[in-house]
């Protein structure tokens, strides 16, 4: 028995015994308090939000206005998403969801899978007025337009209709309450187009700290805190990974996010690489079971918000990031810029770069068994193509994605390039430019051809579905029709199964208050802060001088940031200022700017940067503009630097050896060593902490001896850290990467391999290697160590 249902609140009645379905309805406010205008007049589709529970089902949510209506079969709802009067196999939430993308993929025209294979470009909510990611409401910046910070913007508009993009990559959102609601919109919009295809939001991550906020146990904030990659690999606790895995799926989804794209598990084994912050070290073992129990924690659903295999309703699909790993770029440089395009395997361990995905990614502990998704790094993987020679970027790579990826290693989720990798080049320094590295010279429809061809889904960064359906003229052109529709077909299932499995076609829609209560509850908010207080890593005590006794009086240094720019270009501002919270610090001990009234001077500094390798003023002035990337504050010339470079050329280049040997760096951060020397000879002898943010291993040769003690975050709350030094807490985290002795061991190692540098050794004896970390007891040897230690020297 079949009836369409428009009420509230309805009984059915049927052949079996009665049940009664109840609807709730959500009030969406879409526009303030006014009314909706004529230009935003599709948000009236928004303006109620309908639930029906169904009995030992899903709760569907669909827009009142959107145009679909509800078909009952046997006391059960479904929604009738292509408003046909019938039940497709695609709206049978009692179905697989790989039957369901299947039969829901037979349907799409190719211009609805060219869209489903695009993903946006960042999207920050409300718009911004300026940048690359700036967009118009109505034709005028959002300031200027009277908009609802939930409104969508032009662009989004166009390309969720027109482009019929489905994949959104959301950056800054204003508030919990603003995401909830503009995803209703963005939901509510889509819903009544085509086949009712719903929007999978995803996210870079976003649970990084505010290094000046304050932890008030009891009390929530914006969304919860933890510590960097590099942080969490320090915990050497994939329970704790997990766990923050399921925390974060939980917020995400309360902000309308569906896919994470996340976790970064590539190999950290060139120490230089500017992206070593956002993995977890260099150890393959370790870097596979903290990847492994990151996604688990993402993608599994639990209790009643389990759908089926694990998948449901608290889930996001994880896309782990980057296949067949970036960790091994020349001399460090990073291949988001023509200039460091290059990995190279000087140690021939191209396939150990592959263990977290095979091992980890790929062999889950819980029931969603694999990664949903994998984005291939912009690098080109030099002399590795063993099929076709060919030296491209990895996601133009047949043998990359399509020999290894999928027929060796039997991955048939989703692969999505990197953003921007199929438009042109303009600099070699210019972050903001097309990432077509090996393929300059093709077109962009050519391009996006080779990627699928090679066995890719989606495109990063792309809103333009016209280079899609070009690629697949191509291919009808040089295959026949039947082949490239095939094709698409493969990878529209892909790319909507993802979107079944975690619950959307149900219900994609929020309740903003519940949106508010989940992001950033207490109870996540105490879970991130004690994962910051077990990253902190303790290098040296010398003395036992930490703990240090509350309520003395300490000497804190200003640090000094000079002008500049950041990995993105984005200016720097010059400032002198407290490193730390100074309100903080005054609730653990009393601070003077006199060093003869201080009993302890606490020096907080970052590790070293020199730059990513590329000097442009030399350049532009003749030079090829190589440059070392050192890891010590100091001056470094390069007298044993590989000459010439292993890989090299570029269209706008007219050499291919990229050596920097003979040339000189310091670090852009100079004064942090300079702040530590001049403290010393202030103090005259009292003792010195140094607390180290570390993105990069670091030499600490350069003022170890200098300082009393050492300890090392990967980025947490500076309250954590006076946690950690004032006793409240003792310190239990583990360095993920060595610490090099000098400049002379980084030169000689191999950017493939993990362990290859000779470490540091401090006025202790202590070597500065993986897995090594100071308690109040002295060095840490405990069941992490013996399991990871051991397996790193093997």
């Amino acid at each position: 028995m079949k009836r369409f249902v428009t009420s509230p609140l309805f009984v059915i009645t049927s052949t079996i015994p009665m049940i009664i379905v109840m609807v709730s309805l959500l009030k969406i406010s879409l526009a303030g308090d006014h009314s909706p205008s004529a230009e935003h007049s599709y948000q009236d589709s928004a303006s109620f939000v309908k639930r029906i529970a169904n009995k030992n089902g899903p709760t569907l949510g669909y827009s009142s206005g959107s145009g679909i209506k509800i078909i009952l079969i046997n006391g059960l709802a479904f929604k009738d998403l292509n408003r046909n009067e019938e039940l497709d196999k695609y709206e049978d939430w009692r179905l697989s969801a790989d039957v369901r993308a299947k039969d829901l993929a037979s349907k799409l025209s190719i211009d609805q899978i060219a869209g489903l294979m695009l993903y946006s470009k960042h999207q920050s909510i409300p718009a911004a007025s300026g940048g690359f990611i700036a967009g118009t409401y109505n034709g005028r910046s959002f300031i200027e337009s009277g908009a609802n910070a939930a409104d969508l913007s032009d662009q989004q508009k166009e390309f969720l209709v027109k482009d019929n993009v489905r994949h959104v990559l959301i950056t800054s959102v204003q508030s919990p309450e603003v995401a909830a609601r503009w995803n209703n919109n963005a939901q509510a919009l889509v819903e009544g187009t085509g086949f009712g295809i719903p929007a999978n939001n995803s996210s870079d991550p976003r649970h990084g700290t505010i290094a000046d906020a304050e932890y008030n146990a009891g009390a929530g904030g914006s969304i919860s805190m933890w510590p960097g990659s590099l942080g969490l690999a320090a915990t050497f606790d994939p329970a704790l990974v997990e766990e923050f895995g399921h925390i974060a799926a939980t917020e995400y989804r309360a902000l309308g996010i569906a896919t994470a794209l996340s976790p970064q598990v590539d190999l950290a084994t060139e120490p230089r690489w500017y992206r070593a912050s956002g993995t977890f070290g260099e150890d393959p073992l370790l870097s596979t079971d903290i990847g492994r129990a990151y996604i688990d924690g993402f993608q599994t659903s639990r209790g009643d918000k389990e759908i089926v295999g694990g998948w449901g309703f608290g889930s996001v699909n994880a896309m782990v990031k980057h296949w067949p790993g970036g960790g091994s770029g020349e001399g460090g440089r990073d291949a988001h810029y023509g200039y460091g395009k290059y990995a190279v395997y000087p140690g021939k361990n191209f396939e150990n770069h592959f263990v977290p995905f095979v091992e980890g990614a790929f062999k889950l502990k819980g029931k969603t068994k694999m990664a949903s998704a994998v984005m291939p790094y912009y690098t080109i993987s030099f002399n590795q193509d063993k099929k076709n020679n060919e030296n491209v970027g990895n996601s133009y790579n047949s043998y990359i994605i399509n020999e290894l990826l999928r027929n060796k290693y039997k991955y048939d989720g989703v692969v999505c390039t990197d953003w921007n990798v199929t438009g042109d080049e303009t600099a070699v320094d210019i972050f903001f430019t097309g990432k077509s590295w090996g393929v300059e010279k093709l077109s962009v429809a050519e391009r996006h051809y080779k990627i699928l061809m090679a066995g890719v889904d989606q495109f990063g960064g792309n809103n333009d579905a016209a280079p899609v359906k070009e690629a697949y003229n191509m291919g009808a052109k040089q295959h026949g029709e039947a082949f490239i529709r095939a094709r698409f077909l493969r990878s529209a299932v892909r790319l909507l199964k993802n979107i079944f499995r975690v619950g959307l076609f149900e219900n994609p829609y929020l309740d903003e208050k519940d949106s508010k209560k989940i992001v950033g509850k207490p109870d996540f908010m105490t879970a991130g802060y004690n994962a910051q207080l077990k990253s902190v890593v303790m290098l040296k005590n010398r003395n036992n001088i930490l703990p240090l006794e509350k309520n003395k009086m300490v000497y804190i240094p200003k640090r000094y940031t000079p002008p500049g720019r950041n990995f993105l270009g984005a200016p720097i501002a010059e400032k002198l200022d407290y490193p730390i919270n100074i309100e903080t610090v005054k609730k653990y001990f009393k601070i003077t700017d006199d060093p003869d009234q201080a009993d302890y001077a606490l020096v907080f500094i970052n590790s070293p940067n020199t730059g990513g390798g590329y000097n442009s003023e030399e350049a532009k002035a003749g030079g090829t503009g190589y440059t070392p990337i050192s890891l010590q504050y100091g001056e470094y010339a390069a007298t044993n630097a590989r000459e010439p470079s292993m890989a090299g050329g570029d269209p706008l280049e007219k050499f291919t050896n990229r050596s920097y040997n003979g040339k000189k760096v310091k670090a852009i951060n100079i004064t942090d060593l300079t702040m530590i020397t001049e403290t010393a000879a202030k103090m005259k002898g009292k003792p010195i902490i140094v607390s180290m943010n570390m993105s990069n291993p670091t030499i600490f040769g350069e003022f170890e001896k200098y300082v009393d003690a050492i300890i090392v975050n990967f980025s947490v709350q500076g309250q954590a850290i006076l946690d950690i030094l004032s006793g409240n807490v003792e310190p239990s985290g583990l360095l993920p990467f060595q610490m090099p002795s000098d400049m002379v061991t980084v030169e000689a190692q191999f950017e493939d391999v993990p362990h290859d540098m000779k470490t540091y050794i401090d006025g202790q004896s202590n070597a500065y290697g993986f897995a090594f970390g100071l308690n109040w007891k002295g060095v840490i040897n405990d069941v992490r160590t013996k399991k990871y230690k051991i397996a790193a020297v093997k």
